[in-house]
């Protein structure tokens, strides 16, 4: 399972001369950080897809992958971690693209000096305590709007925390990343965001919806989009809100995505979504009990959702089953 160092902030050195990879390790040991090295691009990515790094230094020439674009990858993966680049050619089309691609943060030219290795590194560690700092408050933030749509229909009140917490549920399950995880977190939160542009009269209708009401309904997770985007927030975060009405077998909306073209972080969502919204007493029907929401959730397995995801949502449910006595 993905762990996290506690208390100790995790640096990442990629370099695929091993030398380097060597005294970087010497040079750092003691001083109360967590040291992992990369001896490739790819290994990096593996590493930062399952422990949380507060700063990566890598170098720029490496075969397979070069740092600036993994440094850009590592952005999409962990949008909170802090990227130093070490070069031994600081041209000015090589910095433009690094800091245009993978939002660098200081540059190291090669070979370089202890003193200045450690200045960058302890600048990083900063920079990433300052961007977790804000992260805490803008959880605050969005928690509150989250909140503050459910106002719009009080029936689903509790509904975007109930969500998250399931989704969260699945995702540990299936070995998801913590800051992936995170970000799951956020777009549970907001996945219904864009609602806040639908009228009430529709959203608490006790009737069935007319198609052009239906067809404003269909816009949410667009318009839900743009407030995320707009908000700075990660790709994975606009994606869940995005795709989170998309169907396994294509026939979800917006855009009719199918199977895996639907990010899997959406699908996860979705998920804990309808299975939370089934439970739920609505205007024009009562939540379903336990017997129907299981059959109901296997009738859409194949259809709305993953059968894996389904599967794991089955075997959760069973463990929260109460024991018989």
């Amino acid at each position: 399972m993905p762990t996290r160092e506690l208390q100790r902030e995790t640096v990442l050195f990629v370099d695929d001369e091993k030398s380097y990879l060597a005294y970087t390790s010497e040079l750092f040991e003691n001083r109360g950080l967590n040291i992992l090295t990369a001896g490739s691009a790819m290994e990096a990515l593996e590493i930062v897809e399952h422990h949380s790094v507060a700063v990566v230094v890598s170098d720029n020439e490496m075969p397979g992958m070069r740092g600036v674009e993994l440094l850009s990858r590592i952005k999409e993966v962990s949008p909170h971690t802090v990227k130093i680049m070490m070069t031994g050619s600081a041209d000015l089309a090589t910095t433009l693209a690094a800091i245009n691609s993978g939002e660098v943060f200081r540059f190291v030219l090669k070979p370089w000096k202890k003193a200045e290795m450690l200045r960058a590194v302890k600048d990083g560690i900063r920079r990433y305590r300052v961007l977790q700092a804000i992260k805490r408050e803008d959880e605050f933030i969005l928690h509150s709007l989250a909140q503050t749509i459910e106002l719009k229909d009080a029936s689903t009140k509790g509904h975007c925390d109930r969500v998250a917490t399931l989704a969260l549920r699945l995702a540990e399950r299936l070995g998801i990343s913590e800051d992936t995880q995170q970000e799951i977190r956020y777009g549970s939160w907001l996945h219904d965001c864009g609602k806040i542009g639908v009228p009430e009269a529709i959203l608490n209708a006790e009737r069935a919806l007319t198609e052009e009401e239906f067809s404003i309904v269909m816009k949410h997770p667009e318009w839900g989009c743009e407030v995320v985007r707009k908000a700075n927030l990660s790709k994975t975060v606009q994606e869940i809100v995005l795709y989170h009405h998309e169907r396994y077998d294509g026939k979800g909306y917006p855009f009719g995505l199918a199977g895996d073209k639907i990010p899997l972080e959406a699908q996860i969502v979705a998920t804990a979504d309808i299975c939370d919204a089934l439970t739920m007493d609505r205007p024009y029907r009562k939540g379903f009990d336990r017997d129907e929401l299981l059959w109901t959730m296997k009738g859409m397995s194949g259809s709305n959702l993953d059968p894996e995801l389904v599967e794991v949502l089955f075997q959760l449910l069973a463990e929260d089953e109460p024991e018989e006595i």
